[in-house]
């Protein structure tokens, strides 16, 4: 399917639109002749037939212009991170050597394209889940936080371009799903990238197990409209309070993924009709920063004072964020017609970092990436440079999706462990001394061995 790079008209005009609107969006941060110099390489590299389509029979160059776009609306990217996506096809393809890319557009665009290409060149290795190259492949990972967020968006546009491919490349589809399903969704996720998360998983779910996400699909289409006539009933109260308390906000109901129904399914034991919680209700409070905290427990407690909570279902993710920056209440509250509803509150500052993920903290500041993004990726070379691949790989998966548990000291200070820790890790954490000669402990005034786990909320 590969063959000479010619663009049908529709291409053409996809292309030049999505180059207009990239263009506009980033200018600021262009310097001068950026332009001029990556639209000649990119002349150049089609002209002389150095770029040719895909095994999927797609244009490498549309693909870069969609995947452009989706990293300076979802992720917030600007001019470095924007060239690098864009001069890709003609470095992988080798009418563009990353030494080039460094005298025109400089360093940090020249390092973003060099871990890209180091992991296009693994990916020409077929590489396992098992094998030494996958290790390497998650290592390269762990150059530039920018090299991540790139994959990641490039994965979930490859995903979206995939759905009419024709029946001889359904296996090569059925490795990208499987891939987006295993690494790609748990790394959005543990970069806070919800939205992309969601979309990876749906549409893995989708190529993979097609009879199971169209059952889904039409059960709630068929349940839409009494689903929002729902919503409404719900939200109308809840309106009505919150801004007689003088509060600015606006609320939104969300139905959860297909995903994420599919997932409660299988786990539950049950069929779509016993999920309880198919959607979730948005409180977004617009207030300044310093009142943030105060007028999310407000919100909370008109809407636990209205509708009765379910105490095991409380998330409380303001006193305590998430490593990725997430923050936000979530509560189960008892709604009309006695439905069971989850309710989650944050502010417009919140809201953004929940959809953009770690970039919203630091696509401004022109960083190369957070202090804790920066240990977490770290722990992972270091961990994937001592175990053997198959092992490396779990811990690496269960590392993505568990969440970390937080413990206090006597005197109220807060650590942070992964979940699993145990006793004795924290004594080590507290200095080697304590770890090599501690015995016992107590966890909540009771006795207990070394070997105990950690509970989040634990005071040992």
């Amino acid at each position: 399917m590969t063959g000479r790079l010619e663009f049908t008209t529709q291409e053409k005009e996809e292309t030049l639109s999505l180059y207009q609107k990239i263009r506009d969006q980033i200018a600021p941060t262009l310097k001068p002749g950026d332009e001029e110099r990556m639209r000649h390489l990119m002349m150049r590299a089609i002209e002389t037939n150095q770029v040719n389509r895909n095994v999927f029979g797609l244009n490498p160059i549309l693909l870069s212009f969609q995947t452009a776009q989706l990293v300076v609306d979802e992720i917030g990217l600007k001019r470095d991170g924007v060239l690098a996506v864009l001069l890709r096809p003609s470095v992988e393809q080798g009418a563009l050597t990353v030494d080039e890319v460094r005298s025109q557009f400089g360093d940090s665009v020249a390092r973003i394209l060099h871990g890209l290409q180091r992991i296009q060149e693994l990916y020409e290795k077929n590489p396992v889940v098992e094998s030494e190259n996958f290790r390497n492949l998650l290592l390269s990972f762990a150059e530039d936080m920018r090299v991540i967020l790139i994959m990641i968006a490039d994965r979930v546009n490859l995903m979206r371009q995939i759905r009419d491919v024709k029946d001889d490349v359904k296996h090569q589809k059925a490795g990208v799903s499987e891939e987006a399903a295993y690494l790609y969704a748990p790394l959005a996720h543990k970069l806070g990238l919800y939205k992309m998360k969601s979309e990876l998983e749906d549409l893995s779910l989708k190529y993979l197990e097609h009879d199971a996400y169209y059952h889904i699909k039409d059960k709630l289409s068929e349940t839409k409209k009494s689903r929002d006539a729902y919503i409404e009933r719900f939200i109308k109260p809840v309106s009505e309070r919150l801004t007689e308390a003088g509060l600015k906000f606006h609320i939104k109901g969300r139905t959860k993924s297909i995903h994420s129904i599919w997932q409660k399914m299988k786990k539950q034991k049950c069929s779509f009709e016993g999920v309880y919680d198919l959607f979730a209700i948005r409180i977004i409070i617009d207030t300044p920063i310093e009142k943030e905290k105060m007028q999310c427990w407000q919100a909370f407690a008109l809407v636990t004072s209205m509708y009765q909570p379910n105490p095991k279902r409380l998330r409380d993710w303001l006193s305590v964020p998430k490593s990725n920056g997430y923050e936000s209440l979530h509560i189960t509250v008892l709604g009309p017609e006695q439905k069971w509803v989850e309710v989650q509150i944050r502010t417009e500052r919140m809201d953004e970092v929940a959809e953009r993920g770690v970039a919203a903290h630091w696509r401004y500041k022109g960083v190369k990436s957070e202090s804790g993004l920066d240990d977490w990726l770290s722990n992972i070379r270091s961990m994937l440079e001592t175990s053997d691949g198959l092992e490396a790989m779990a811990q690496f998966k269960m590392d993505l999706y568990e969440d970390e548990v937080f413990v206090f000291t006597p005197k109220g200070d807060l650590y942070k462990f992964p979940k699993g820790a145990t006793v004795l890790d924290f004594a080590y954490h507290i200095h080697s001394k304590i770890g090599n000669s501690c015995v016992g402990a107590r966890i909540n005034n009771k006795v207990v061995t070394l070997r105990q786990q950690l509970q989040s909320g634990d005071q040992v």
